[in-house]
């Protein structure tokens, strides 16, 4: 069953958002107060559907968001998950400003099947911009219970009550008062509001826009925090699994018998899944180097190094995105044509913390502990493996140490814990090692991007004919001012199975890798306009902002310039100046670079690089803030050196050795800048920054060197070899 079943599967199962009935809802938390709230109630949800997050889930009558505790402690329930983005923050600061509480006072509990609400998972920048708005109203309606049940203690119409700091007071009288703890007290209330309740505007908000630190900071730092692979449960076990060298091998053979000689080792064959236990990892390692396995490898002989002519052969019928105008018109208006390919190789995520689960069978029900993006397809996933119902299975999201797409769709190491927790009848953890992780990574797709382009006598663009391959659409959006133009997209660059929709497309998985597509098409896109810039005499970023009529990108243009300090100069001036713009997550995003190019080695040092985002409203600026650095960070590494080398089914980047990441002794000076926008919706954080890093860094580099790079990344090999042809 392939991933688009799952996913038909796992709606098709959903009856509502939880397993537990209200009651045993109320009974697992201890009374209180439950505010229940309704999705198809909100406003807000018109907008999520729209965006096609919750289009095929079935709300139900009460979807559970909130508990006051008789503490006066607040908890917030979501099926989202944190894996560093720090958006249990922003979401903490929604419920504390709608509420009116001291942020401190709010727990986030999030990503776990039977307590939360229903979520299809955590990706695309959707957090705050779609949930968020949903969690605002349910706050607002939670303080609108509390007004009620605090006019029925006080004997005062609920017009006459105000709330501040988690107490309702008579506003005529502040001494009269009842705080949110006592409404609870002795209480096992849930409560639903009839009526709309009003989310406070922008000139009302005390926490919402404020900059406030990370509430899970003090965990991480210390150590405390809890990820899957922290997860201890008695007489756990640990599984090492039998891998197979290349995508696509068969086993023809496996031998044993040498792991009867170590202690405690115990070997599970179930069908396809070979694996090795041991009450150690160390002994799970050890009794793994036992087993022999003799393979059958599909010959190939495709490589990193003529997979772009194969994409390009075997590319389906277009389709096409945006088309506006006449392309042949617009050609025939050019005084210049310009017609190139760009390109960008396999990309790993390269996260932190490998995919890891813990699993345990008690009875006929199983728990997961598993690093995911996804924890309700985990559930549906887990029980089509097992044979069971997916109420039976409650999964958990620990902290996840970094998912950047790749723990949305892959979910194997949840699935193999739970198929070898119920072959042994006791808890076992897969954590998959290093090369598991290289190995089995959904890559960001290798893709081509064609365009055909060119300038009139005014440097205007009259026409933009736009072919991008296999990367997807996204990112692909007209930005600019221009008559005549077309965008076709051909294959997707999602491939939760290998060459799904295309057979042989890909010899292995492709899939989201942040801000997917985005970064192949804006580094395309980008590259192109500079080059234009450069045909026709202009400065990059005058060039750009003349061919732009959308007045938000203009200004964050400029207020790029403003804080770089950019002075105009046409290309290539040798100062190591780029500038790219992009749209991403209804986030307008503008990046300037500084490089030094050292044309002996082809090593770039980027020495400063300068972001600057419209992002309507803004929850927490410093989270924002760190969003930014963070993609700035990670995109050089895409830019620079993070490339998959194979052939055929065989990777031969399995560690750091050979795949290099960004290293601090890389960062340049990083400055952000958030525009104080008129927007009141809140807009994605987690990914705009990253999509201008692979042409910012490409502008700069030809503005050094006058060497133009068509492929990501760019190498020093790559970039030397530029320079012999300029």
């Amino acid at each position: 069953m392939n991933k688009d079943e799952l996913m038909e599967l796992h709606f098709k199962d959903i009856k509502g958002p939880f397993t537990l009935s209200r009651r045993e809802f109320i009974k697992v938390f201890g009374g209180g107060i439950i505010i229940f709230f309704t999705f198809k109630d909100s406003s807000a949800f018109q907008e999520l559907s729209r965006a096609g997050a919750f289009l095929q889930i079935s709300p139900s009558d009460s979807n559970a968001y909130l508990r006051i505790g008789e503490d006066g402690r607040v908890t917030c329930l979501t099926g989202k998950i944190e894996m560093g983005q720090g958006v249990t923050t922003s979401f903490a600061q929604m419920v504390a400003e709608e509420l009116d509480v001291p942020l401190d006072s709010v727990d986030m509990l999030v990503g776990d099947t039977e307590l939360s609400p229903c979520d299809i998972g955590t990706f695309g920048s959707m957090s705050i911009r779609f949930f968020g708005p949903l969690l605002r109203e349910a706050a607002a309606q939670a303080r609108a219970v509390l007004i009620e049940l605090a006019a029925e203690k006080l004997k005062i119409p609920p017009e006459n009550l105000i709330t501040r700091d988690g107490v309702v007071f008579d506003k005529n009288n502040s001494k009269n008062h009842v705080s949110y703890g006592e409404l609870a007290k002795g209480q096992s209330i849930g409560r639903r509001l009839d009526k709309k309740a009003s989310v406070k505007k922008a000139s009302e908000f005390t926490v919402i826009g404020k900059s406030h630190k990370r509430i899970d900071g003090p965990e991480k730092v210390t150590g405390k925090a809890v990820y899957a692979g922290d997860i201890r449960l008695p007489d756990m076990l640990y599984a090492r699994i039998v891998r197979p060298p290349a995508h696509g091998a068969k086993m023809k053979s496996v031998d044993t018998s040498a792991v009867n000689k170590i202690k405690d080792a115990l070997v599970v064959q179930d069908n396809d899944l070979v694996a090795v236990l041991h009450k150690s990892p160390d002994g799970a390692e050890k009794a793994l180097a036992k087993v022999k396995a003799q393979f059958d490898s599909p010959e190939s002989d495709l490589t990193h190094e003529n997979i772009f002519k194969h994409l390009l052969n075997v590319a389906p019928k277009g389709r096409t995105i945006s088309e506006k105008g006449d392309i042949e018109k617009g050609e025939k208006a050019a005084s210049s044509i310009i017609e190139e390919t760009y390109l960008n190789s396999y990309v790993a995520h390269a996260t932190m913390e490998p995919h890891t689960a813990v699993a345990r069978v008690e009875e006929n029900k199983i728990t997961v502990w598993t690093s995911t993006q996804t924890p309700f397809l985990v559930r549906t996933e887990v029980a089509q493996a097992l044979g069971m119902p997916a109420k039976n299975v409650h999964i958990i999201t620990p902290f996840v140490g970094g998912g950047f797409g790749g723990k949305s769709g892959q979910n194997s190491q949840a699935i193999e814990a739970a198929r070898l927790a119920k072959l042994t009848g006791r808890p076992v953890q897969v954590a998959w090692s290093r090369e598991e992780e290289f190995f089995y990574d959904a890559f960001r797709p290798a893709a081509v991007v064609k365009i055909k382009s060119g300038i009139n006598e005014e440097a205007r663009i009259p026409f933009w004919d736009f072919k991008v391959y296999f990367a997807g659409e996204r990112g692909s959006e007209q930005l600019y001012d221009i008559p005549n133009h077309r965008v076709v997209s051909y294959g997707t660059g999602f491939s939760e199975v290998p060459g799904r929709g295309v057979p042989g497309s890909h010899p292995f998985e492709t899939g989201p890798w942040r801000a997917p597509a985005a970064n192949t098409n804006t580094f395309a896109r980008e590259s192109h306009n500079d080059i234009l810039a450069s045909k026709a005499g202009k400065d990059p970023l005058q060039f750009r902002i003349d061919n732009l009529s959308d007045k938000r990108m203009i200004n964050v243009l400029r207020a790029g310039a403003e804080k770089f300090g950019w002075t105009p100069a046409k290309g290539p001036s040798g100062r190591g100046y780029g500038v790219a713009c992009g749209f991403d997550a209804d986030t307008y995003v503008a990046t300037m670079a500084e490089v030094a190019v050292d044309k002996k080695t082809g090593q770039v040092q980027v020495k400063r690089v300068v972001c600057v985002q419209d992002m309507g409203l803004v929850i927490n600026p410093e989270g924002a803030r760190m969003q930014m650095e963070g993609c700035i960070t990670m995109g050089m590494g895409y830019a620079l050196t993070e490339e998959i080398h194979f052939k055929g089914g065989k990777i031969f980047d399995l560690n750091f050795d050979t795949y290099e990441i960004p290293r601090f002794s890389w960062l340049p000076k990083i400055e952000t800048l958030l525009i104080e926008s008129e927007d009141p919706q809140p807009h994605g954080g987690g990914e705009p920054a990253i999509t201008c890093m692979g042409a910012v860094i490409a502008n700069a580099i030809y503005d050094a060197t006058g060497a133009r790079l068509f492929q990501l990344p760019m190498t020093q090999e790559r970039i030397k070899e530029r320079l012999k042809e300029t």
